[in-house]
């Protein structure tokens, strides 16, 4: 028995399924067929609040350095202005990284809910539930590859 994935939610191997707490033999799933439900819209939301996170610090430094510069002062107060804007700008390098990091992490786990649907002899199942587009891919990957030598019998 070949075992094509495994969570402590999903397992699919050569022989069968188990998802949703059900177990099926490949043999019973005369189809299978995915679905996307619509945006969540407070996902994508989040992801510009984190852009924004990393654009207003150096909006904050590019706009004291633009006043030292414009505003006539003496010169130890403009060196203030043009050094402290760019700390303040330099000072989301290391901030940038841990951001962009969430907004990737974000972009994996996705902005939809996405079903896993089987038709048995009985009607239609639904197999799996989840928002998260990178566990569905393996899934659903794996799911193919197991049910693809079933077909071929």
């Amino acid at each position: 028995m070949t075992t094509y994935y495994r969570d402590p939610d999903v397992l699919i191997t050569s022989s069968g399924i188990r998802m949703n707490g059900r177990d099926f033999r490949l043999s019973d799933l005369i189809e299978v067929w995915h679905t996307k439900g619509g945006r969540s819209w407070s996902v994508i939301a989040k992801r510009g609040v984190l852009g924004l996170a990393i654009l207003i610090p150096v909006l904050a430094g590019a706009l004291a350095i633009g006043i030292a510069l414009l505003v006539h002062m003496d010169t130890a107060h403009t060196l203030a202005l043009v050094i402290g804007g760019v700390l303040v700008g330099l000072a989301v390098v290391p901030v940038a990284d841990l951001v962009l990091e969430r907004v990737d992490r974000s972009y994996d786990a996705g902005s939809r809910t996405i079903e896993i649907w089987g038709r048995v002899r009985g009607g239609n199942v639904l197999l799996l539930r989840t928002t998260n587009a990178q566990r569905f891919g393996r899934i659903y990957r794996a799911l193919q590859r197991a049910m693809e030598p079933a077909v071929h019998r």
